[in-house]
């Protein structure tokens, strides 16, 4: 599949050969579901905690006598029941994530990638390198795009710092590395821009 490499001008500079099974093959909502509640599950902290009652401060001596008092029996001065005791069946640390096998999340990134394609959603830029890092410069390049937001993904070390600088003040302008690309990323954003650079790493990395 060939298609076309601009520049931030908006301008065709070449053509650029790449691959079906990675670039345009069947969507596949189903995986891209899957990989989307994967990241989702995996980013939360799962850090909620309550203390039990081996962990609370407190002694765990008989608070009073057995009989005589008038007071219900009681056993030690942690039970839930208790100012300062356990909490009964609290949270607990815990791993929210969920498995996704090697093969189903290059899948699901292929189905992403081939949605936005099939869109014509992805864009390829030769080069992310500008003159300077002034906003306005660069928003007056990006305004020949048409995009509500957009996702820059660059190659390795490559990202300029130029661009950096100047679309870090752009709202709804992400960059991200090319080993760093996910679903969530593909699809929440209006247009991809891949530099040309990172097209081959992704391709071989998805083959």
């Amino acid at each position: 599949m060939k298609k076309d490499i601009l520049n931030l001008e908006n301008k065709k500079i070449k053509d650029i050969e790449i691959i079906d099974s990675v670039w345009g093959i069947k969507v596949l909502p189903d995986i891209i579901h899957q990989y989307i509640r994967y990241q989702n599950a995996k980013s939360r902290q799962g850090s909620h905690k309550t203390k039990t009652r081996s962990e609370v401060s407190g002694r765990a001596k008989k608070p009073f006598a057995q009989k005589g008092t008038g007071n219900a029996r009681q056993g030690s001065s942690k039970p839930p029941h208790f100012r300062g005791g356990a909490t009964s069946m609290g949270p607990v640390n815990r791993d929210h994530s969920i498995s996704l096998n090697k093969k189903e999340k290059a899948l699901a990134l292929k189905s992403a990638l081939s949605s936005k394609m099939s869109e014509n959603n992805i864009i390829f830029i030769d080069s992310f390198v500008i003159e300077n890092h002034k906003t306005k410069n660069l928003q007056i390049k990006l305004s020949k795009f048409d995009f509500k937001s957009a996702l820059f993904i660059y190659g390795d070390d490559s990202e300029d710092n130029n661009f950096k600088m100047a679309s870090s003040n752009l709202p709804r302008v992400t960059s991200l590395s090319h080993k760093g690309i996910n679903v969530k990323d593909i699809i929440s954003y209006d247009k991809i821009f891949i530099e040309e650079k990172s097209v081959n790493k992704i391709s071989e990395r998805l083959s």
